[in-house]
């Protein structure tokens, strides 16, 4: 079978939970996840290299201008991206990689690797999401209203995603999106060159 690593891009409104599937994911089964580079400063508790890899503006444009990010973007003064080079060595040495990005950065991904695979965390509804995000107790009203905002205009780009499940029940959905990632390596166009050496060898068998 194919013996390099799948690229899994996992997006999802803010409150959908999609940060905590992704560390189920990485916990029960092992997917390696991308850690992104960021000129933020760390917050307490956090580790470079653990959490995120923390750099200078001045590092952070090299890095850039060297073509060593797949994805990047600026949000309120700081920049945020994704190493190439992690990605690409864990891929080659066969591991799946899970990056966890916004919209955007998932199309980015798409253009410079047509075969990741694309999937999407989404509430069963507006209100359930709204009632998460509420529930958090950690947001104002108008926190709250401004990511429902964010997610009507991330909802115009689901249609851009490979595949859609609805986190109703937390070890559901983390089953589903497993069982969706074993599936997407199955896939015939994944595996061209087995399918190749298969019909070579029972060729030789006849």
């Amino acid at each position: 079978m194919n013996e390099k690593g799948q690229l899994i891009v996992i997006s999802g409104f803010s409150g959908a939970g999609k940060g905590t599937v992704v560390k189920e994911l990485v916990g029960r089964y092992g997917y390696s996840l991308s850690i992104s580079a960021t000129t933020r400063a760390p917050r307490p508790g956090e580790v470079d290299g653990k959490d995120y890899y923390f750099k200078t503006e001045a590092e952070f444009r090299n890095l850039i201008d060297y073509n060593g990010l797949i994805e990047w973007a600026q949000y309120v003064d700081n920049y945020y991206g994704t190493p190439k080079k992690f990605v690409e060595d864990e891929i080659a040495a066969g591991r799946d990689v899970i990056l966890e990005i916004e919209v955007q950065g998932a199309s980015i991904v798409r253009k410079q690797y047509p075969d990741a695979m694309l999937l999407f965390i989404t509430t069963k509804d507006v209100e359930t999401l709204r009632e998460r995000l509420t529930g958090r107790g950690s947001e104002t009203e108008e926190q709250v209203a401004k990511r429902i905002r964010r997610a009507a205009e991330e909802a115009e780009m689901i249609g851009n995603y490979d595949y859609i499940i609805v986190n109703d029940d937390l070890n559901t959905c983390i089953d589903t999106v497993y069982s969706v990632i074993l599936g997407g390596k199955c896939k015939r166009e994944r595996n061209e060159s087995f399918i190749q050496k298969l019909q070579e060898d029972f060729r030789a068998a006849k």
